[in-house]
Parts: structure tokens; C-alpha cells; sequence
């Protein structure tokens, strides 16, 4: 006997249904329209897999301007003067769309790390860390602060210049704060989950409602993560992505008397 609601059971696939839907829509577009930061292709569409509709508006009124025949076009129209507005909106401090940018970036690591964490524990019956729920925790966060580091790495290495020793360690320094921010949230709802909404028997991966569950997990660890991420872009310990070339073309609009 299921230890839940048939309700639930029906709203966690309509739930992963639609943010399927929405990573697949994202996914299909950035092939056809790459971003100009090649990581965030695969950032928006991961980041459609838990955030559903949210990361579909969110990659339509943003994505769609940081792709790079948007760079090309508006480039062309003043190369040099964008070019000057870019490095001052590096100085300035990080805008809202930098810092929920910068959480998506994190939450995709965390993310694939979360997904691949659960299927091996459950797969390979793991248990090293006094529990099966412990197991999971650990590997989930091993795996998250890998992937999360490969996607910094990846951002970082191309916008510094930097080696590939020094792009890890700049990756390292930049991203772990925000990881163990991102993983922490997640990590209370799931023992909640875990402990108290289903004490026994617990959620299976091979179940809807864990899934559901997962999304809202990081959801929550998106939330937990943000006050992280706009401090490291404030302290400059994080790059901040690249913003449409509309952003900088207002900074030569004259203000209103």
C-alpha cells in the first residue's frame, strides 16, 4: 500500500510532466539558439527540470537575450561602446537577474549531482554513512559539489583566461559556498520528507511522489542559495554571467530630470 494520497501520486506526475515539458521547450530552443556562455545551455534546460514554468519564463525573458546572435546583433551596432558598459556593470554591483542566474548556474550542478546520487544509492543498495538516508545525503553532495564545480569551471575558465589548475581552484573558491547553501536547503526537506511526511515505509526513486519530492527540494535549496550567491558576486569571488547587451545600452540612457 502506497504511503500516500492517491491525489499526491496524481499531482507529482502532472508536476513532472509539466517541468519536463518546460526543460524539453528550453532545450529544443537553445539548440537552435545557442547562449553565448555555452554552459548555460545546458544550465536552463536542467534548471526546467525542477523550476517547470518559472524556468521557462525565466529563460524567455532572459535566455533569449544572452544568445549569441543577440550578442552578434546588438555588438554590431556599437561594439566599442557596449564594450565599455560591459566592464562597468562588472564594478557595479551584481542586479537580481546576475544573482538568480548565478543560483540556476549552482542548482544545475546540484541538480544532476542530487539525481545521480539517488539512482546509484538505490541502485547499488549503498549504505557507508550509518544509514541509508545518511548514504544518500553524503553521495548527494559529493556528486552535487563535483558537477557544480565542472559547470563554475566551465564559466569561469572562459571569461578569466584562466589554466585548467587555476580554473579549478578559481571554481573551487567561487562555487562551494553556494553549493553547500543549495545542498543544505534541499537537505532539510528531505529529511523531512524522510522522517516525518513518510516515516515508513519511505519513497522509493522508482515513485512519482519521491521525485515531486526532489523538486521541491531544490526549489527550496534554489532559496536557501540565493542570499550565498549575492554575496559572492557582491565580493567578486563569482563571476557574474554575461547580461543581454540591452542591459548595458540603458546605462547610456540619460536619466529623467
Amino acid at each position: 500500500m502506497r504511503p500516500y494520497p492517491e491525489w499526491l501520486h496524481v499531482l507529482s506526475w502532472i508536476a513532472l510532466g509539466v517541468a519536463f515539458l518546460s526543460a524539453m521547450i528550453i532545450l529544443v530552443d537553445v539548440i537552435w539558439r545557442p547562449q553565448k556562455m555555452g554552459i548555460m545551455n545546458l544550465v536552463w534546460p536542467i534548471t526546467g527540470l525542477y523550476w517547470g514554468p518559472v524556468a521557462l519564463w525565466g529563460y524567455l525573458r532572459v535566455g533569449r537575450k544572452t544568445t549569441k546572435e543577440h550578442h552578434a546583433e546588438m555588438m554590431d551596432e556599437s561594439s566599442r561602446q557596449m564594450k565599455r558598459k560591459r566592464e562597468q556593470m562588472k564594478s557595479a554591483p551584481p542586479t537580481r537577474t546576475q544573482v538568480m542566474v548565478g543560483v540556476s548556474h549552482c542548482g544545475a550542478g546540484c541538480t544532476l549531482g542530487d539525481i545521480g546520487g539517488e539512482w546509484w544509492v538505490a541502485a547499488m543498495g549503498l549504505v557507508f554513512a550509518g544509514g541509508a538516508f545518511q548514504t544518500r545525503l553524503l553521495l548527494d553532495f559529493v556528486l552535487a559539489w563535483i558537477f557544480g564545480i565542472g559547470f563554475q569551471y566551465f564559466t569561469i575558465v572562459p571569461m578569466r583566461g584562466l589554466s585548467v589548475a587555476q580554473g579549478i581552484a578559481a571554481a573551487i573558491k567561487a562555487d562551494t559556498i553556494s553549493i553547500v547553501a543549495f545542498q543544505v536547503g534541499m537537505s532539510i526537506w528531505m529529511a523531512l520528507t524522510y522522517f516525518v511526511l513518510f516515516p515508513g515505509p519511505h519513497l522509493q526513486p522508482n515513485e512519482a511522489v519521491f521525485w515531486f519530492m526532489m523538486q521541491i527540494a531544490m526549489i527550496i535549496g534554489y532559496f536557501t542559495a540565493y542570499p550565498a550567491n549575492a554575496w559572492l558576486l557582491k565580493k567578486g569571488l563569482k563571476e557574474k554571467m554575461p547580461e543581454s547587451p540591452d542591459a548595458a545600452r540603458q546605462l547610456e540612457q540619460p536619466k529623467a530630470a
